[in-house]
């Protein structure tokens, strides 16, 4: 029977064409007036009155821009260690994520970075703690990590593409000749290649393990938790959550990245790849659900005043909806309901739901491990701190969340980030 819906699913070639040139045209007036106002808001406020344009102060030093940090941080930890799985132990069903995972791993870590670059004050003092190394420094060691890091994303990306860039390198089109710049004069791709590659990507996805969790998530986390004067994140235990949340907002951004795109460009969908990573998803929630449960226990029967006030200000206070409605509601307990449902953990739709519900409710995560600890006075008589973001602080946030996303379009566009066989085998998510 012919219906209406079936003539919508077989656009002509021509109609498809144009239905995805306006979704891709309002998608970057969006992004690109979201960037603007972002830009305006730095040279107007960040470049012309410093860090005296924010709601900061000597009492809270760290806000928004710090969480918004270890928020990519975490994206990118979290989407690096799940390529591993594909590249570094062989788990093919993944794979049509594998470069996509490389690829936002890539850009969240620049974004990260970029938030850490504002906030520091002195962005033109960052090359002292490369040139001038002081290894009793944590921050120190985070920053050598990163460039390694960042370095080893590349590569592997790289790497994981090659087969793609030398197959589409002929031609005379400004994609060829970038292809051909990076592959060199390399006309045909060998099963030899083919070995050595995976053999390169293997060793890489390995040795980053190691590197994303100990140096780069763990290690950021780490900064945290050496800070003797914050009770509540003087923890051996918070590295530990830091790395267990990178897991679950980079599994998140993944599902969220594949369904979307399959769904825009009305792709064939592997389902049971989704349901996969919506099961890994609910195992890394309930793995977090349990130590931020034992963190919560710790802090409360240790009868510390700063630990209890913090934990007060998490739950009582003008910052309640921070953490019940984002940390436990959309980053925690409704994910769970949704995976662990028989109906709701089958279905693609659902599964898209409850990614997008753990990437937002991270972001208050992230805030909550910053503010409310900075603003508990640590001695009595001290006054409290007082901090919410303000406009220009927010307005510089899009902006730089919008230059994310905007590096990772151009990425998509640029290079052949889709496995040129991820498609044949998967179920049409409209069927």
């Amino acid at each position: 029977m012919i219906t209406k819906a079936n003539i919508d699913r077989k656009m002509l070639p021509s109609q498809e064409m144009s239905r995805l040139g306006k979704i891709e045209k309002i998608w970057w007036s969006f992004l690109i007036v979201l960037f603007c106002v972002g830009l305006y808001s730095i040279i107007s406020g960040y470049f012309l009155q410093g860090m005296s344009s924010t709601y900061l102060s000597n009492i809270v030093p760290w806000g928004g821009w710090v969480a918004f940090y270890i928020y990519f941080i975490g994206m990118s930890a979290g989407s690096f260690l799940l390529s591993t799985l594909i590249y570094g132990f062989g788990m093919e069903k993944f794979e049509r994520i594998g470069r996509s995972a490389l690829l936002s791993a890539i850009v969240c870590m620049i974004t990260a970075v970029t938030f850490i670059f504002f906030d520091i004050g002195r962005p033109d003092h960052i090359m002292n703690s490369v040139i001038y190394w002081n290894v009793m420094s944590t921050m120190s060691w985070e920053i050598h990590f990163y460039i390694v890091y960042i370095a080893l994303l590349v590569t592997e990306l790289y790497f994981s593409m090659r087969k793609d860039l030398i197959k589409l390198a002929k031609g005379d089109n400004f994609k060829a000749k970038l292809y051909r710049l990076l592959v060199g004069n390399k006309q045909e791709f060998t099963e030899a290649d083919h070995a050595r590659d995976r053999k390169r990507l293997k060793v890489m996805g390995i040795i980053g393990i190691p590197l994303a969790i100990f140096g780069v998530h763990g290690g950021t986390g780490s900064i945290f938790a050496v800070a003797k004067a914050q009770p509540y994140l003087n923890s051996a235990l918070f590295p530990l959550i830091f790395i267990l949340s990178a897991l679950v907002s980079g599994t998140a951004l993944s599902i969220a990245i594949y369904v979307i795109k399959c769904k825009v460009k009305r792709q064939k969908l592997d389902v049971p790849m989704v349901r996969s990573l919506g099961s890994m998803l609910a195992l890394f929630l309930g793995i977090e659900f349990i130590m931020v449960w034992y963190e919560f226990l710790v802090g409360i029967y240790g009868l510390g005043h700063e630990e209890l006030g913090t934990i007060k200000l998490l739950t009582g206070s003008a910052w309640w909806w921070s953490f019940w409605i984002f940390q436990m509601g959309l980053a925690m307990f409704f994910p769970l309901i949704i995976l662990f449902i028989k109906k709701t953990r089958e279905s693609v739709n659902w599964i898209l739901a409850a990614s997008i519900m753990t990437i937002i409710g991270v972001v208050g995560v992230r805030f909550n491990m910053v503010v409310p600890t900075l603003i508990m006075p640590k001695l009595d008589g001290m006054p409290a701190g007082n901090y919410y973001p303000n406009l220009s602080e927010w307005l510089t946030s899009f902006g730089l969340i919008a230059m994310c996303l905007i590096i990772y379009t151009i990425g998509e566009k640029l290079f052949p980030i889709e496995e040129s066989d991820s498609h044949e085998n998967g179920v049409n998510v409209y069927e």
